[in-house]
């Protein structure tokens, strides 16, 4: 039987089916490999149609997706994604990541991803509230606080998410916690928003201590891709740390720090770009806006090969951000940490570049993929369900105290698996993609065997 090609999903079932036969996982508990087909397939994919009426009362159909990709540890739970460019290989690869991503928390979180081909860029709210009421009318069918618990992703923030739980609770006559990233006042979590910029750099913060202990982001070069939600936060917080934040950037071009002497992006610079990306529009608008001679704007380029010597890099854009040649470019100009931001940022030929440099250690590069390096989103969307089912709202403190400590108790599972599964020596750095994969694998299919879900 020939299958559609789905080359994002392919390629991250491939990156896991690498880690795991690199590792001596399948000796040391054979049981698992016979359920790595089993896991490698959705339980449910709910493929629909989207009709709305745009301003000019003209009917607008879209397709909309939900991959309920596994349940064994809980709710299914993964974002969902409008963007022009959602296709179903995009919402399974997305889907595959999410299912160990949510392991990895330790929370009770399954793993799901689910959008529509719809582009929010353009459109009037009074078009995105209609079309977020056609796209529920059918999802909340099929979801529910003890289902499947869906968030935000590309193109759907506050916003949207406000827009899809108005339709959720009219069309169910129910208040309950079926989306994560709520306002506020009506069973939202703080730190929300900031949740996978912060716990991206608290994962981070980890990676340095443990290559030199006792250091830090302070007087850190860093370079970021991206210029919404992580990137935003993961640069602020940065900044809070004492680093230098030297690129942003997004689809159709990067501002880079024209000279290395000159202070890097500031906090107001940020809430400039945040304030440009609420009303989608990109990030050239702020050129002149910037200080003169401070940046230079790259049309159509990623800041990897732009950004000179740099300490840390960190992918928070979207997937195959990171090309092989990039992350030659990245590893000469002296760079030591890559982390992930977004999901599957890297290419296997990067990842590749990475993983070489790191067995250099000390003067190598760490590489931590996303399924860890950002699962501090989901993380604090999980802390969000247990405050909806117990009607409780923790503080900004308590919440970030709670996000911190599992990024640091990710990474060191993350360590400790990679040292236990590793074929290789590791008198060097553990391979920490090794680790998140193994560790979130282990963890998803050990349930699913004890509930027989292979047979």
């Amino acid at each position: 039987m020939v299958l559609p090609s789905e080359p994002e999903f392919e390629q991250a079932y491939n990156e896991l089916l690498l880690t795991l036969e690199n590792s001596t996982l399948f000796e040391k508990k054979p049981k698992l490999k016979k359920v790595l087909p089993v896991v490698s397939i959705p339980e449910r994919v709910i493929q629909f149609r989207v009709v709305w009426q745009d301003d000019a009362g003209n009917l607008q159909v879209n397709r909309g997706f939900r991959v309920q990709f596994n349940s064994a540890l809980g709710p299914y739970k993964g974002g969902l994604r409008f963007h022009p460019t959602v296709n179903l290989s995009i919402l399974k690869f997305l889907g595959y990541e999410q299912i160990f991503k949510n392991a990895l928390t330790g929370l009770a979180m399954g793993g799901g991803k689910g959008g529509a081909d719809f582009d929010p860029k353009g459109k009037s709210d009074n078009e995105i509230r209609k079309f977020c009421e056609a796209f529920m009318r059918e999802l909340s069918r099929h979801i529910g606080p003890d289902t499947d618990v869906p968030a935000g992703d590309i193109g759907v923030g506050g916003r949207e998410i406000g827009y899809l739980f108005g339709a959720y609770r009219r069309y169910r006559n129910a208040f309950e916690g079926v989306l994560t990233g709520k306002g506020i006042t009506w069973g939202g979590s703080l730190i929300r928003p900031e949740a996978t910029g912060y716990g991206l750099i608290y994962y981070v913060e980890k990676m340095i201590d443990y290559v030199n202990p006792g250091d830090s982001f302070a007087g850190k070069t860093v370079a970021i891709s991206g210029s919404g939600n992580v990137a935003q936060f993961a640069a602020l917080k940065v900044i809070e740390l004492g680093g230098k934040v030297v690129s942003l950037s997004d689809s159709k071009g990067a501002f880079v720090l024209a000279s290395s002497e000159s202070e890097g992006f500031t906090p107001e610079e940020i809430s400039q770009i945040a304030n440009i990306k609420l009303l989608h529009q990109e990030l050239a608008t702020l050129d002149a806006k910037f200080k003169p001679g401070k940046f230079n704007y790259i049309p159509g380029a990623r800041p990897w090969t732009h950004v000179g010597a740099v300490d840390i890099a960190l992918p928070c854009a979207t997937q195959n951000e990171v090309s092989g040649e990039e992350a030659y470019a990245l590893v000469a100009a002296g760079c030591k940490f890559v982390a992930e931001g977004s999901n599957m940022g890297s290419t296997m030929e990067a990842i590749d570049v990475f993983e070489s440099e790191r067995i250099k250690a000390p003067g190598g590069t760490w590489y931590a993929p996303g399924k860890a390096a950002n699962c501090g989103g989901v993380a604090v969307s999980g802390l969000e369900m247990a405050q909806n089912s117990a009607r409780v709202a923790w503080t900004r403190q308590e919440v970030d105290a709670r996000l911190k400590d599992i990024m640091v108790t990710c990474f060191q599972n993350c360590v400790n698996t990679a040292i236990e599964y590793s074929s290789e020596k590791t008198d060097g750095l553990p391979s920490l993609v090794k680790g998140a994969n193994i560790a979130g694998f282990v963890k998803v299919v050990e349930a699913m065997l004890d509930q027989g879900d292979f047979y």
